[in-house]
């Protein structure tokens, strides 16, 4: 697979001064084929060597670099960084899997043991490096460090991400993922959720299918399903305006105020849905073969039933049927 950068295709460009600030510190090298054994597996026996994959063209490499190199720096030789131009050295990021960049891993006795993606902010940069050197050299590796923590870091990159709106970040997390753990839920769940968001229902079913067949029932992958049942019944053609007209001669049309509800929700209303939806179990219960109770937990199944809005309109939906 093609390394993913922004503005698409790598481009040949005159190289950023990267071995420049690299000489800046005696903890920071570049490296490449000839020298990544001796400069990162050898050199991770004695303290953590933290590899920044990077390319020319890359922007967000431009942003993370400067805030790695000053991390390390300050770490004052606890942790060493080696910088690796993937351009010039496709062949190292081929055997690591690097499918888009930046990506940093940090080795420790010869080990990937962690590593994230894309450009972090200062803070959390510095918090990544000053995790590498608590307990010194080879502190914790042996115990399954760099597998179960680096997945669960990196789903975490992409949940933050894809909850600030940036989907190709989330995108790139969650597919990084699935190349190490195949129909992994959360992460299978979170692609398709990409795809969704971009509008693509028909990619985020087919995504939905490469959950292991443990994952099927995970409640992250029937989460995504009900959202895709969501936008399979699209809003009625009817404006918003339109069917709040029909309601005002007529409070007790029901098929309006489902309608109602559906053009909320399809419109980001998902509160106002749920406050029509129970309003006709109120009025009718039995209502169109129990059609609004059935919708109000398809919503609950999409929002997760942890969700605090799930929570408080199972609760007003319980107190009207139990009343």
């Amino acid at each position: 697979m093609a390394l993913i950068g922004p503005g698409g295709r790598p481009v040949t460009s005159t190289p950023v001064q990267n071995g420049a600030a690299a000489a800046a510190s005696p903890h920071i090298k570049d490296s490449g084929l000839a020298t990544f054994a001796a400069d990162v597996l050898e050199a991770s026996r004695q303290v953590p060597v933290i590899v920044d994959f990077w390319a020319p063209w890359c922007g967000p490499c431009k942003q993370l670099g400067p805030s790695l190199e000053k991390a390390v720096t300050e770490a004052n030789g606890a942790v060493k960084l080696v910088k690796v131009n993937i351009d010039e050295n496709p062949e190292i990021a081929q055997q690591l899997r690097i499918q888009s960049i930046p990506t940093v891993y940090a080795f420790k006795d010869g080990q990937p043991v962690d590593g994230f993606m894309g450009a972090l902010p200062d803070s959390q940069v510095a918090a990544f490096v000053a995790g590498l050197t608590k307990g010194g050299a080879g502190h914790d590796h042996g115990h399954g460090h760099g597998g179960p923590e680096h997945t669960a870091q990196v789903l975490t990159i992409g949940d933050e991400a894809l909850a600030a709106g940036d989907i190709a970040t989330a995108g790139q997390a969650y597919g990084h993922v699935l190349q190490d753990e195949p129909g992994h839920p959360r992460a299978v769940a979170g692609l398709a959720t990409c795809y969704l968001k971009s509008g693509d229902i028909e990619r985020a079913r087919t995504t939905l299918q490469l959950v292991r067949p443990d994952g099927t029932a995970d409640e992250a992958i029937r989460a995504v399903e009900a959202e895709l049942k969501l936008k399979e019944n699209p809003a009625p053609r009817g404006e918003i305006e339109v069917l709040k007209a029909r309601l005002a001669a007529n409070q007790a049309d029901h098929q309006a105020r489902f309608d109602l509800a559906l053009a909320l929700d399809a419109g980001g209303d998902r509160d106002g849905a749920i406050a029509e939806l129970l309003e006709i179990v109120r009025r009718d219960r039995k209502w169109n073969d129990d059609g609004a109770r059935k919708h109000l937990v398809t919503l609950f199944e999409a929002m997760g039933f942890a969700d605090p809005r799930t929570v408080e309109a199972r609760r007003k939906l319980s107190a009207l049927l139990f009343s």
